[in-house]
């Protein structure tokens, strides 16, 4: 009975494991490796951060994300939630709403989480921030 259910627990990291390679290749997420798309997932991603390790268990397939990793990955990746985890739907990879896609990641962060963050930094990390920000301003002409 045990055996069985270690057995059943190995099946489905490795179902889940394929999914998330599945919807990987479909967003056409441009991250190769797990440290880069370790990366790209804690850029929408407000908890704490995954490591490339990590990553790399759920794609071999000997982990599972945390309930809310999945969802965030689910919500990335556009596809529902428990599809992702489980593979059971009428409609396949059931995608979530339907949204155009961008070339370039939309990210949605909280304007009190960012000031927060920016706050935590040292000076030097501070100054490069503001730095960034003022050139990128520059090159689109907002400043």
């Amino acid at each position: 009975m045990l055996l069985s259910r270690v057995m059943a627990l190995i099946d489905e990291k490795q179902e889940f494991s394929k999914r998330l390679r599945d919807s990987l290749k479909r967003a056409q997420v441009s991250a190769r490796g797990a440290a880069s798309i370790a990366r790209e997932f804690n850029l929408r991603y407000e908890g704490t951060p995954v490591t490339a390790p990590a990553v790399a268990k759920w794609l071999a397939g000997k982990a599972l994300p945390s309930q809310d990793k999945l969802r965030a990955l689910a919500r990335w990746l556009e596809v529902s939630p428990h599809w992702l985890r489980f593979g059971e739907s009428d409609a396949g990879p059931a995608r979530a709403a339907p949204a155009l896609r961008q070339s370039v990641a939309a990210y949605r962060v909280d304007p009190q989480w960012l000031t927060k963050k920016y706050e935590t930094l040292n000076e030097p990390h501070k100054k490069i921030v503001v730095e960034l920000l003022i050139a990128l301003l520059r090159l689109e002409g907002r400043r």
